[in-house]
């Protein structure tokens, strides 16, 4: 009788000090294009229980930022996750020309699974196998033999896909005809929640709704005003203002149309209740991760761009989805028990318009128009278009059709350079070479470099000025290494995390390692390890 109660005493206690070590639930939320700016601009209007609860309760770091070009979703969320950059991560954009292929491919495609669920057979045919490095999630899995669940959600099926990782149970996103979908790398059918939550089209009691303003207009300072010629149109609306009819343009374009409204952020966020109420995430002492991937405010945020009363409209709301999700969390899994950071893919640019009518001597321009005089160029120049694809600032030569005409890629790298360089938006221009024989003199070859993959990248890379964009006249992008696009933020929120703020420069690749040793998990194989010992320092 003894021995068994010693061994019980020894089982409890070994479970209390599993507990001790790890959190039940680790949530990492990315608020894609979210710019560290944000929760300075709209903070009088925010809620006490959202941001500012993550801000004032929670570790804020000001001046977080990523340290590689080009900054994308689908590199963002990787390197987020993996703790490395796209030069060893693999993901080196969105979609990039692949030389092996001759084409363009996409981050997470992948033709040998299939869609599963009610999306079409091109939006299902995805995985994380073009990820070539392990991410937190992945050595969470390892770290308990498996039995910690991990699963990945967004709207966008990469920011679902590389957060979760090789070995998530499941990653779920968005399809056009408004239902959470997967692949059958995850499994050959939907969970009966999944599918149940997809049955009850929850999208369309926001749809019907509509988008008013969350608070009187005269809340809105912070933004211009509600119809400005830097704005462009939700769904080809006649004006970009207020209110917009969801259901008018949901009849003409289906249930798309919540990818570009703040209630796509609601959807996703009703979607993780939902998960971590079925699959019992944080319910026992075995660590748990859930990723969730905010889109909307990036879709938001090219449409209408970064100043307008869209934007901060979907912030606000976006606010209160969050305080409302950390009081779920603290029901279900309890206050002490989850470990929850936030952040961001990538930032973004100003209007260039709306900064030159503003007398700052920058413009758009749009890749397109890059594209064409490069072939133009060529065309006059050699005789024929050497140029295979011009793409994420990079230039691909045809280097089949450069050899066999005996010509010289050296030269013709050169003439290209030198081209490129009486180009109003250039900066500079690097090759190949240069890249990869950097010495990290240079500050933003740098950025590139981290950002360059010698398999998959280009001839050539251009380095453009400070506040011109690659983009249309209105609304806006990023994927500069300049610190409008790079600057994003970081916040720790929960289990052993001592309140704080920090303003010295931290780069978003500690973010993983950091877990790790929170975490008492290996680190991600790619990773540098650089961590952020703030963070380690328990409460």
């Amino acid at each position: 009788m003894k021995k068994l109660f010693l061994l019980f005493s020894l089982v409890v206690i070994l479970n209390m000090q599993a507990q001790q070590q790890r959190p039940k639930l680790v949530v990492g939320i990315v608020v894609d294009q979210m710019k560290m700016e944000y929760l300075y601009r709209f903070s009088d209007d925010f809620s006490p229980n959202g941001f500012k609860r993550l801000m004032q309760n929670g570790y804020v770091f000001h001046n977080a930022n990523f340290n590689y070009m080009p900054t994308y979703t689908a590199p963002g969320h990787a390197s987020i996750y993996t703790g490395t950059t796209p030069s060893v991560n693999g993901i080196v954009g969105n979609e990039w020309f692949s030389r092996k292929l001759g084409k363009s491919m996409y981050c997470t495609d992948d033709a040998s699974v299939k869609t599963v669920g009610n999306g079409t057979d091109k939006e299902g045919a995805m995985s994380p196998k073009n990820l070539l490095s392990t991410t937190i999630t992945d050595e969470l899995r390892l770290g308990t033999n498996f039995q910690g669940k991990v699963i990945g959600m967004s709207l966008k099926d990469r920011g679902a896909i590389l957060p979760a990782g090789h070995f998530a149970n499941w990653a779920f996103w968005y399809s056009g005809t408004g239902s959470f979908i997967s692949s059958t790398f995850y499994g050959e059918k939907l969970p009966d929640w999944v599918n149940q939550f997809n049955d009850e089209k929850n999208y369309m009691s926001y749809i019907n709704k509509g988008w008013s303003l969350l608070k009187p207009a005269s809340d809105y300072n912070e933004s211009l005003p509600d119809d400005n010629p830097y704005e462009g149109k939700l769904f080809d609306c006649d004006k970009p203002v207020f209110p917009y009819n969801l259901k008018e343009m949901y009849d003409k374009h289906g249930a798309e149309v919540m990818r570009s409204t703040p209630f796509g952020n609601n959807l996703l966020a009703d979607f993780a209740k939902k998960a971590i109420e079925k699959e019992e995430l944080g319910k026992d002492n075995i660590t748990d991760f859930l990723t969730v991937s905010f889109s909307s405010t990036d879709y938001v945020g090219h449409i209408l761009g970064p100043r307008s009363m869209e934007l901060q409209d979907t912030y606000l709301r976006l606010d209160l989805t969050i305080a409302d999700f950390l009081n779920y969390l603290d029901k279900t899994v309890g206050k002490d028990n989850y470990l929850l950071f936030l952040t961001a893919d990538h930032a973004c640019a100003e209007n260039a318009n709306h900064l030159k009518d503003h007398k700052y001597n920058v413009k758009n321009v749009p890749s397109k128009d890059i594209s064409k005089s490069l072939k133009d160029f060529s065309a006059a120049t050699f005789g024929e278009n050497l140029v295979v694809e011009y793409s994420n600032f990079n230039i691909f030569f045809n280097k089949d059709l450069i050899k066999s005409k005996g010509m010289e890629l050296v030269k013709i790298k050169q003439a290209f350079k030198d081209f490129l360089m009486t180009q109003e938006q250039v900066k500079r221009v690097y090759t190949e070479e240069e890249i990869l024989a950097s010495t990290g003199n240079d500050y933003y070859l740098n950025f590139i470099n981290n950002g360059y993959d010698v398999s998959q990248n280009g001839d050539l890379v251009v380095l453009d000025k400070p506040g011109y964009i690659e983009y249309g006249a209105t609304g806006t992008s990023h994927g500069t290494p300049y610190a409008y696009d790079t600057h994003a933020p970081l916040l720790f929120y929960g289990w052993k995390i001592k309140p704080g703020e920090s303003f010295d420069k931290k780069e978003i690749t500690q973010i993983a390692p950091t877990l790790a040793f929170k975490l008492k998990l290996e680190l991600p194989n790619g990773t540098q390890s650089k961590v952020l010992t703030e963070v380690l320092e328990e409460k």
